[in-house]
């Protein structure tokens, strides 16, 4: 039976028996240990951009779903209509490590459509993710892609990041604001047209708040893009936060973005709470020097200074203790001439000797 069997059809068999028994490989391995694969998209890159018919090039992947199984195929047309426009018979399948990495050598053979073409890598039995990788076969046949019909397909082509700086204004609590930067390639037949994505933020293990966001602008069938999104943050945001972009119903990329701590404003509430009990302490002393009595009291107190001369000139003059009424002398008298000097006629002192008389 085997002889009745075509080249191609040989071929074609063998390359999905191949996969097959791969696959059954994978799932007689032990289970791995916890997956340590890169956070966000899974990724991929080519050894060369631009390679002739019948050479080789080599794939490398990264943030892939470990032990799982790859699929790469050269395709034609942007692969247009799915596999049809592939080099199914020479794609190669090969195992992601635990790592969430992979490398592998593929073929460069003509597909069966003209190109633009591409390098498509898909997941067969992980989550489904496809990268497709344009590259530029020199001696294979290129036609114009019908963009009259189908639709659109737009797919991540290269990674994603997070554009711009906080400012001072950020530093004391105002919104973040980032540019969410990624290149898209439309590998639809038909162009696509102002496309509507969909924004969303999450803050730790919290689920993303999704938001639309329409970026302006026409990929043409087999173009490419860089699609740059506004994402703000609330006012005082801070932590760790992660930024998805979904088109359609497929998250197409995701990005973390590490916020500061807006510590202008606590530096603010610092100096409001040493200000205001100062400027408030001030206040009330203003109040209290204000109300206090202090020209009220001080009127009587002059008056009676100026007044008590004249009470004391009008008093009447006190008689000492050891004159008499008669004998006290006039205020306005001149004073009396000093008595004339007596010889003292009182008993003498016990101290001074006596004199003795003769005998």
């Amino acid at each position: 039976m085997s002889s009745h069997v075509g080249g191609p059809a040989r071929t074609r068999i063998a390359a999905l028996l191949t996969a097959g028994l791969a696959v059954f490989a994978l799932t007689l391995l032990p289970a791995a240990p916890a997956a340590v694969a890169d956070e966000g998209q899974p990724t991929a890159a080519l050894s060369l951009q631009e390679v002739a018919k019948g050479a080789g090039i080599s794939v490398t992947g990264a943030g892939w779903r470990p032990r799982t199984l790859v699929m790469l195929l050269v395709c034609g047309q942007n692969m247009i209509g799915g596999t049809n426009s592939c080099a199914n018979a020479d794609g190669v399948a090969v195992a992601v490590g635990d790592d969430g990495h992979f490398t592998a050598r593929l073929p460069v053979v003509g597909p069966p459509k003209p190109c633009p073409c591409v390098v498509d890598v898909t997941s067969v039995n992980g989550d489904g993710s496809t990268v497709a990788l344009p590259i530029k076969i020199t001696d294979h046949p290129v036609a114009e892609l019908p963009a009259d019909s189908g639709t659109g397909r737009l797919a991540l082509l290269t990674g994603v990041r997070l554009e711009g700086d906080d400012g001072v204004l950020t530093w004391f609590g105002a919104p973040p604001t980032r540019k969410f930067t990624v290149t898209v390639g439309n590998l639809g037949s038909a162009p696509v047209k102002d496309p509507v994505f969909r924004l969303g933020t999450s803050h730790g293990v919290y689920a993303p708040v999704w938001e639309e966001a329409r970026w302006k602008g026409t990929i043409a069938p087999g173009g490419k893009a860089e699609v740059r999104l506004d994402v703000t943050l609330a006012a005082g945001a801070h932590g760790d936060y992660t930024v998805s972009l979904k088109y359609g119903d497929k998250v197409v990329a995701t990005q973390p973005w590490g916020v500061g701590r807006p510590y202008g404003v606590l530096l603010f509430w610092a100096l409001l709470l040493v200000v205001i009990p100062t400027a408030v302490f001030r206040v009330g002393m203003a109040v209290v020097d204000r109300v206090r009595p202090r020209a009220a009291s001080a009127a009587p107190t002059s008056a009676a200074s100026s007044a008590a001369p004249v009470a004391d000139a009008e008093a009447p003059t006190a008689v000492l203790p050891w004159f008499t009424p008669d004998t006290a002398p006039e205020p306005d008298a001149p004073p009396a001439p000093p008595a004339p000097h007596t010889p003292q006629t009182s008993a003498p002192s016990e101290n001074r000797p006596t004199t003795k008389g003769h005998s």
